[in-house]
């Protein structure tokens, strides 16, 4: 006698379906048909997923918006010029700017030995870099090469009061 391919698994959230495990081996059917007693039946399982999808994506959002707006304040506050580019890189490169250079002040002045006057230079290197593909492209840099990551910036990642350079 053949070992039975169609299961019913009476599933842990109380629904039962028919499965159909033919694509396992006859010795392991019925150990998988166990596990998947133990777990919730598809439907379940996508709108429990759907759920936290949906709140992640609302917590993100609201994350997202609190930091938008700590950046736009903060490059306000030490009069940060506007960055260049597309709508979703000038956000994305506001919040790059300002964590990055937030930490880099941490590091070098509040836990190093970078005085204030060497600060103010490393930050007036910082307004001018205007292109925000140059600060998305930083966003994972150690804090404290900023400096070292400012003078190696080019002239492209600069603005230019002359159009036809």
């Amino acid at each position: 006698m053949a070992v039975k391919k169609l299961w019913t698994i009476d599933h842990a959230c109380g629904h039962t379906a028919e499965a159909d495990l033919s694509g396992r081996a006859a010795d392991r059917r019925g150990g998988y048909a166990r596990w998947l007693a133990g777990r919730e039946c598809t439907g379940c399982w996508q709108s429990s997923r759907e759920e936290d999808t949906a709140a992640k994506a609302e917590w993100l959002a609201t994350q997202r918006a609190t930091e938008q707006a700590r950046a736009e304040e903060w490059s306000e506050q030490y009069r940060m010029l506007p960055l260049d580019g597309t709508d979703r890189a000038v956000a994305w490169a506001t919040r790059c700017r300002h964590q990055l250079v937030s930490a880099a002040y941490t590091e070098l002045v509040v836990e190093g030995t970078t005085s204030e006057a060497e600060w103010t230079a490393i930050e007036d290197a910082t307004r001018p870099l205007t292109r925000a593909g140059w600060w998305i492209d930083q966003r994972d840099a150690d804090p404290v090469d900023l400096p070292e990551l400012l003078e190696a910036a080019s002239a492209g990642d600069r603005p230019s009061e002359n159009p036809h350079f």
